[in-house]
């Protein structure tokens, strides 16, 4: 027999906050499974309390679920009961105080200087494309230079335009999250393959990157020339925009960056965002010291 409760909540999801088919998937089937998980105990969902919550929890944790599962059953069960509390009468959520494990945060992946040097030079290397226009490789040289000369995110090296390059006070004009804009420092190498890949193109405003069409460069278009790249090199992983940019603040912190610079030049709004890069560098020091020391 199907709850009502369910059948309100799920309707509301789908039509009134335009959910997407996997988010009623992963929802139908994060209640499905507290169902069974209670079966003979389960009669409705507005007799359970928090403790048979904190029961499920403490069930699905000795079984070796993952953080990121448990946290994403229990956001399921969460909007459940608020939807309860706020349009079907529930006086209480009783998933409200359980306490969750807090999320999990893996160390980003990131490319050494030895693996950025290869990459760096690929797109001059290879065998240009009949088909293409000549200046193509320039501008994909250009391209992964900023990337990595700036850290920049996918979305602001597309928004790039050409008047938001200063070459002569070698700075670049981004425009980050919130349309929040920061000015960031630009590397000779990455300026001069600009300035090369412009004369070439003929590009002297408008958008900075341009397509084989000549219009504004998109992500899916990025995405294809990392992965053409990737199989010239020898670099073991895939690689993207965010790898780059986790490379660029990791390889500044090796280096001897401040915190806070790194964080200003990310256009972090929080400088515990940029903490995390503070690990990596412990970890590769650790690493470093444990593969040269003769008693580590």
């Amino acid at each position: 027999m199907t709850d009502p409760d369910e059948t309100a909540f799920f309707a509301f999801m789908d039509t009134e906050r335009s959910a997407s088919p996997r988010t009623l998937a992963n929802y139908q089937d994060a209640l499905a499974a507290y169902r069974i998980w209670r079966a003979q105990g389960f009669t409705n969902w507005r007799e359970a309390v928090t403790d048979d919550f904190r029961d499920y929890l403490f069930a699905l944790m000795k079984r070796g679920f993952k953080r990121s599962t448990l946290r994403l059953r229990f956001a399921a069960l969460r909007s459940f009961y608020k939807f309860l509390v706020l349009r079907r009468g529930l006086a209480r959520s009783p998933v409200a105080e359980v306490q969750l494990p807090k999320p999990e945060r893996g160390l980003p992946v990131v490319l050494s200087v030895a693996q950025i040097d290869d990459l760096l030079g690929i797109p001059l290397r290879c065998p240009p494309d009949k088909k293409a226009p000549a200046w193509l490789p320039l501008r994909d040289a250009a391209i992964l230079e900023l990337f990595y000369s700036c850290g920049l995110r996918i979305a602001e090296l597309l928004a790039l335009d050409v008047r938001d390059v200063d070459f002569l006070g070698d700075t670049v004009r981004v425009t980050g999250k919130g349309s929040k804009q920061r000015i960031v420092p630009v590397g000779g190498p990455a300026i001069s393959a600009i300035q090369r890949y412009r004369q070439e193109a003929v590009v002297t405003s408008g958008p900075l990157f341009l397509s084989k069409r000549r219009t504004r460069i998109t992500q899916q278009a990025v995405d294809q020339l990392l992965k053409k790249y990737l199989k010239h090199s020898a670099i073991p992983f895939a690689i993207s925009p965010h790898k780059l940019r986790h490379t660029f603040a990791t390889h500044m912190l090796d280096a001897g960056a401040d915190l806070r610079s790194v964080q200003a030049l990310l256009g972090h709004a929080s400088l515990s965002t940029t903490q995390i890069y503070t690990h990596v560098t412990k970890e590769r020091l650790k690493q470093a010291y444990d593969d040269a020391h003769p008693r580590a």
